[in-house]
């Protein structure tokens, strides 16, 4: 096991060696303890590995740039995303996690991270609870060279192992439906098993959410 901890603020919090290890990615404005907070709702048995955003945005804690709202910087996503991963490898070993399962659990800017690692990253994440998230990686038409190429990895990457749970209100401003449904077709294109649970309201953690995600973990 290294000896040596990455400059990366986190929290972990070991459970049973049976049970999944719950990815924690909290929202906007968030950190590790609060949002470690909702593991225990989901599976008291679990791990707990919650690290915190390294974005700031007027001295708030985010996962990445955003242009404005609901537009996200698209190239710093993707270097969030690929640091996360960097990261989730140096954890695993770290805390001996072999090959447990690992599910990212993420709320709003967390859950659009936690998403960004699957269409990244699928073979250090590939499950995900996402709730109240949206597509962090949508490319525009008159996207950058960068932004292309970040969209052909996008393209490129094979979800046949993956499965995503979207959770999101039908009223949501923060994270709209036309968003959502054109994650929905990315995943499944590449691959992904998506289930999709929409209920009556906006933004936000919803005790029918919780119970989706409770019954799909089991």
């Amino acid at each position: 096991m290294s000896d040596v901890t990455p400059d990366w603020p986190h929290l972990f919090r070991a459970g049973s060696p049976d049970a999944p290890v719950l990815l924690m990615l909290h929202g906007t404005g968030g950190d590790e303890q609060q949002i470690s907070g909702l593991a225990a709702a989901l599976d008291p048995t679990a791990s707990v590995l919650a690290p915190r955003g390294r974005a700031a945005e007027n001295g708030v804690n985010r996962w990445f740039r955003r242009l404005s709202e609901g537009v996200f910087d698209t190239e710093d996503v993707a270097r969030r995303a690929d640091d996360l991963a960097g990261f989730l490898v140096w954890a695993r070993d770290y805390y001996e996690l072999g090959d447990r399962s690992l599910v990212a659990v993420g709320f709003s800017n967390g859950a659009n991270i936690a998403l960004a690692l699957a269409l990244l990253h699928p073979e250090v994440v590939a499950r995900v609870i996402a709730f109240s998230g949206m597509h962090p990686l949508d490319v525009s038409a008159d996207a950058s060279e960068v932004e292309r190429a970040i969209g052909a990895r996008v393209a490129a990457s094979e979800l046949a192992a993956s499965a995503v749970l979207l959770l999101n209100g039908h009223s949501d401003p923060m994270a709209p439906l036309a968003s959502v449904q054109s994650l929905v077709e990315v995943l499944e294109a590449q691959g992904a098993r998506v289930q999709q649970e929409l209920r009556a309201g906006g933004h936000g953690i919803a005790e029918s959410d919780v119970a989706a995600a409770v019954a799909w973990l089991a």
